[in-house]
């Protein structure tokens, strides 16, 4: 009888431990290029899935609740959230900006996806990773499976220039929206970057009348899942009925009460609208 107990016993133990391993989350450097591109990963599925942040964003910052539990929602995907480069661990290098600062950002994504032996996946992308997800879909027909995004849109609007700039000195941010950042860069840093991303933003107003990513959108083929917080404040309601519009076939989930954080305000129910998604043929 001990015997048996001791053998039921272990064989709990091995089971718990591979149940634990399937979903265990494992973080760690990639080279792409030139590049060291901190990524974490969760999940043992044939299948791929890239989460992308948002402005000054990292996986920890923007993705915790995905990267904890989707992987568990997902048992047939790997998990892969990355910090772009210049954001988060991916220091060095210093961020770059300039008009191409997306679609360096798209490149490097498929890049790093192709360095993973992961060539075909599926994107997640929230705010400037919705943007970098538009592009990477546009431009990469043949890599993207599906896009998943919110937050974001093609182009950027005189009202949203303004409202940019009267959020350019943090210091005026709460300090709930701050202390985030600041864990990841410092204060100093952190100050310089926003200050760098908001003039960098604005300049697509300045010399490409806004367009961010209009000719990529025209072109994206990936089944597309479009959600949206009704009351964000950070993009004009405008974007989404255009990209309802020009993306063929996408479908759209709002959440009436929501604003620009809807993965993390509603974990639960983000988690499974995504999970079905993605788990549809």
């Amino acid at each position: 009888m001990f015997q048996f107990r001791s053998k039921l016993h272990g064989l709990m133990k091995e089971l718990t431990q591979s149940v634990s391993n399937r979903y265990l989350h494992v973080e760690r450097k990639v080279k792409v290029n030139d590049l060291d591109i901190n990524i974490v990963e969760g999940g043992k599925g044939e299948k791929s899935v890239l989460l992308m942040p948002g402005a000054l964003g990292s996986s920890w910052t923007d993705f915790k609740p995905q990267i904890e539990e989707l992987p568990k929602l997902l048992p047939n995907y790997t998990v892969i959230s990355w910090d772009p480069p210049g954001y988060g661990k991916s220091i060095p290098p210093k961020r770059k900006w300039g008009l191409d600062f997306f679609q360096n950002d798209a490149r490097c994504a498929v890049e790093l996806m192709k360095a993973l032996k992961r060539p075909k996946f599926s994107i997640i992308g929230w705010s400037d990773g919705g943007i970098t997800g538009l592009i990477a879909a546009g431009r990469y027909v043949d890599n993207i499976e599906k896009l998943i995004i919110w937050g974001a849109g093609a182009y950027l609007i005189p009202d949203e220039v303004i409202a940019l700039h009267k959020m350019k000195d943090v210091n005026k941010w709460s300090p709930r929206m701050r202390e985030p950042m600041e864990k990841v860069y410092g204060e100093k840093r952190f100050a310089e970057l926003w200050s760098e991303w908001v003039d960098a933003a604005s300049a697509f107003y300045g010399e490409r009348e806004g367009d961010f990513c209009k000719q990529e959108v025209e072109m994206i083929k990936a089944p597309t899942l479009i959600l949206h917080g009704k009351k964000d404040p950070m993009i004009a309601a405008e974007h989404i009925p255009y990209l309802r519009e020009h993306i063929k076939g996408a479908r759209y989930h709002e959440f009436p009460e929501g604003k620009h954080n809807i993965h993390l305000r509603y974990a639960e129910e983000f988690n499974k609208l995504v999970a079905q998604f993605l788990s549809e043929n």
